[in-house]
């Protein structure tokens, strides 16, 4: 949670100055929080499944209706009113999803490290807003206690850090969740890297991570011991640098030769005319 005091402010400045616009979050993961009148709408993070990844993991609507629906609103990131013409989803279902996906962007950041803020001036509609926005300070606060709670359980993962694998035996779990966790976890993955697998929120993943970490169904490998490098007995012996190359060879005087010279013969240096 580095530099968590460079974002409470920052957003505490727009929501007393009621600011419409973005504010950049740098740092990793970093993002883009989308305010209206000093309320957050919308909240993109690269550390977290946006709305989209939430409703296609609900099965509400599959890939192909996705990519139709948005060529049908003409390119659109969130096709909303297409998805509650064609009966996907209702109005308060979205709203859900995108309040879920909203509040899980932040708990990605604030789970980071932030370097910097920055705020921009709003320029296109931010994707899947929600229609009454957070105030930035209980938005801040809910991440916070969920940093709280994932660090509270007797193993305490964090997004991006651990990389756990299936413990060598287990009984398979009844949770679907779990099942999907099992199948995708290799060693390589985070719990991060396991939420866009799954379509599942991060802070969900984290929490179940650690849990199946406590219970034994999943472990993380240790790291493997470093090499010990000896120096020989002698010492670390330095190479002599080889001698410097002679300098090049002067090039020789040119030589005059003999000239032909009209209606005449050559005449070579010392010799006999004829």
């Amino acid at each position: 949670m580095s530099g968590y005091d460079l974002l409470a402010r920052a957003l505490a400045a727009c929501g007393r100055e009621g600011w419409t616009g973005v504010l950049r979050v740098f740092g990793a993961p970093g993002g883009i929080l989308y305010l209206r009148d000093g309320l957050v709408v919308a909240v993109e993070s690269p550390g977290a499944p946006g709305p989209e990844a939430l409703l296609l993991r609900s099965g509400r609507v599959n890939g192909e209706q996705w990519a139709a629906l948005v060529r049908e609103a003409g390119g659109a990131r969130w096709p909303a009113a297409g998805l509650t013409a064609h009966g996907y989803a209702g109005s308060a279902q979205l709203t859900v999803v995108c309040v879920m996906a909203l509040q899980d962007a932040v708990f990605a950041i604030i789970a980071g490290h932030v370097d910097g803020c920055e705020r921009a001036e709003a320029g296109a509609e931010p994707p899947a807003p929600v229609a009454v926005g957070e105030p930035p300070a209980r938005l801040l606060q809910g991440a916070v206690r969920k940093l709280a709670a994932v660090a509270a359980l007797p193993h305490p993962v964090h997004p991006d850090r651990e990389r756990p694998v299936p413990a060598p035996e287990f009984e398979l779990p009844p949770s679907v969740l779990r099942r999907e966790l099992l199948d995708r976890a290799d060693g390589r993955r985070t719990a991060r890297d396991l939420a866009f697998l799954t379509g599942r929120g991060v802070y969900t993943v984290t929490v179940e991570v650690a849990r199946m970490l406590g219970e034994g169904l999943l472990e993380c490998p240790a790291a493997p011991e470093p090499i010990p490098v000896r120096a020989p007995p002698g010492g670390i012996r330095h190479r002599t640098p080889p001698p410097p190359a002679p300098p090049p060879p002067e090039p020789p005087t040119p030589v005059d030769l003999p000239r032909r010279r009209p209606n005449g013969f050559f005449r070579l240096r010392n010799g006999i005319p004829k």
